[in-house]
């Protein structure tokens, strides 16, 4: 985790930072009629099930926008609103981190260019959702 000062922890675990957004989106469950609700049943679940497939530690960001502000973090899972577009956001969270491991998991194609232009891996929104 970054220290206080800003200082990026080459040691740290890898950094995952989540398109909410786009990971709510991609199933048509009804996620529109509650956003926010939406948002935190995705923080649940990451916080319940961390990242399948990946051994180790790992430090789970979710980026939420919009109507999904409001989402608190809860142990396991550090939630960050965008105070404007989430990719941006993202793309920020990503390239404050450079010295670490970072995967951003999102299906956003411009999104993807930015952060793999960053160094980060990127998956999308399966990798969490099966």
């Amino acid at each position: 985790m970054d220290d206080p000062n800003g200082t990026p922890d080459a040691d740290g675990p890898l950094l995952v930072i989540v398109d909410g957004a786009n990971v709510v989106g991609s199933r048509p469950d009804g996620w529109w009629r509650d956003r926010r609700g939406a948002a935190e049943r995705l923080r649940d679940r990451l916080a319940a099930e961390g990242l399948p497939g990946r051994g180790g530690p790992v430090e789970i960001v979710l980026v939420v926008e919009g109507a999904a502000r409001g989402v608190t973090s809860v142990p396991g899972v550090r939630v960050e609103e965008a105070p404007g577009s989430g990719d941006d956001r993202i793309v920020e969270l990503t390239a404050r981190s450079a010295t670490r491991s970072r995967l951003v998991v999102t299906a956003d194609r411009e999104l993807r260019r930015r952060v793999t232009a960053l160094g980060a891996e990127v998956t999308g929104p399966r990798t969490l959702l099966g």
